[in-house]
């Protein structure tokens, strides 16, 4: 199965980053992976996404559980899928989780899905994946600036817009008068401050905090080695 992780923290209240998340019609605003969220039942609902002008693959989800703990951390669990034949996804599940920090609330999700169409599909997915995993982090900080500076979701896809733009113009005039060099800070440059920008947020889980394995293996004992040990704890009888 594939995997998404993605990690923020927006300096917001907990209870103002639940609602912007729970609610569908808050959801669909700041996440461009949904064209539209539509509740069905008490949670669940559908969803359909625009993969081409005209073209949509819809699909459905169903919240599985939350669980809040005493120190304000929760989780909200979900599952999702796609009957659409045409849509890569088939089937996964993932969560959202929140947990209280020194400057704000860590927002991050995990999920997992499994993709349709066999090999083919699993071909795609190494180039879907990367999109869908960046898609997602794009999205958290469009919500963290959202929360945190008051830009709103539409302010933001504009901004972002603007940007491509003025990278692309700079660009195809390095192209046009030979001046390589623009190229570089085109591409490098990081974005506005508020502007989206999917390198802000972590990709990978933070290291757990188990005990570190050792590095060394306890040499193999030889046959004789036993029988002498064996002899040495009276075990076993010399011969």
């Amino acid at each position: 199965m594939a995997r998404v992780y993605v990690e923020t923290v927006i300096a917001a209240p907990l209870e103002r980053i639940w609602a912007a998340t729970q609610d569908p019609r808050e959801h669909v605003r700041w996440d461009v992976r949904f064209g539209r969220i539509d509740p069905v039942a008490d949670g669940e609902f559908t969803y359909a996404t625009a993969v081409l002008p005209g073209v949509e693959i819809a699909g459905y989800g169903v919240h599985s559980g939350e669980r809040r703990q005493a120190s304000g951390e929760a989780v909200s669990a979900l599952r999702f899928g796609s009957d659409d034949v045409r849509s890569l996804i088939r089937e996964g599940s993932g969560y959202w989780r929140y947990v209280p920090a020194d400057h704000g609330v860590r927002f991050l999700t995990g999920y997992a899905y499994r993709p349709r169409w066999g090999r083919l599909g699993r071909l795609i997915d190494l180039v879907f994946g990367p999109v869908f995993g960046w898609a997602t982090a794009w999205s958290f900080d469009r919500l963290r600036l959202w929360l945190e500076r008051g830009v709103t979701p539409e302010r933001a896809r504009w901004h972002a817009v603007l940007d491509l733009a003025l990278r692309a113009a700079v660009i195809a005039v390095a192209l046009h008068t030979h001046w390589w060099l623009l190229v570089v800070p085109a591409i490098l440059l990081p974005p506005h401050p508020l502007t989206p920008a999917a390198r802000r947020c972590r990709r990978q889980p933070r290291p757990s905090r188990r005990e570190p394995r050792r590095s060394w293996r306890e040499p193999r004992r030889s046959w004789r080695d036993l029988r002498r040990s064996r002899r040495e704890t009276g075990k076993e009888e010399p011969a």
